[in-house]
């Protein structure tokens, strides 16, 4: 099951399964603050990835909230691994802007390294308490102004989103998308 829309020449995909098994240039993780591993998306990576992802991360330290950095994608499919620290969704008006932060960064990041293709997980909507339908209108436009803003530099970005509820919210967020 999938979702596909071109954007700018850039496929812009949707897919259900685990962003670990992502046979893309890079994956994008939800990482904390710290770069510390933890739960969810970020515990994944670093246990299919191995030891290199963390000592990469230990040697960066930290990563503001709506940043991103870049670290080796050890033992996964993907050459490199981008962390990007969603914000804690509290219904404030700059959660939106943090959240888009994050996939625009990430994606700045990925162009800069040469990357052309990138798969994200739905960044903030798991602990951290964001909701799947205001996240997913966010993390896709904010993923279409940065595929305009680098043109010719991605021939694919995908999400690899876990389980049917937030492929759903993602789907409909396509669909809307102009």
């Amino acid at each position: 099951m999938g979702a596909e829309k071109l954007v700018n020449g850039t496929r812009l995909v949707l897919v259900e399964g685990d962003i670990t098994q992502a046979d893309t240039e890079a994956v994008v993780n939800a990482a904390n603050s710290r770069l510390a591993g933890g739960g969810g998306v970020d515990g994944a990576i670093h246990r299919a990835g191995g030891p290199e992802i963390m000592a990469e991360c230990r040697q960066i330290g930290h990563c503001p909230t709506g940043e991103a950095v870049i670290t080796t994608g050890g033992r996964l499919k993907a050459k490199q691994v981008i962390h990007t620290v969603g914000p804690i969704f509290r219904g404030r008006p700059e959660d939106a802007r943090l959240l888009a932060n994050c996939y625009r960064n990430s994606l700045d990041l990925a162009a800069a390294q040469g990357l052309r293709s990138v798969a994200f997980p739905s960044i903030s909507t798991g602990v951290y308490g964001y909701p799947l339908p205001e996240a997913a209108p966010v993390a896709l436009a904010a993923v279409k102004q940065a595929i305009a803003e680098h043109p010719g530099a991605f021939d694919e970005v995908r999400f690899v989103l876990f389980g049917s509820q937030a492929y759903q919210a993602y789907a409909e967020a396509l669909e809307r998308l102009a």
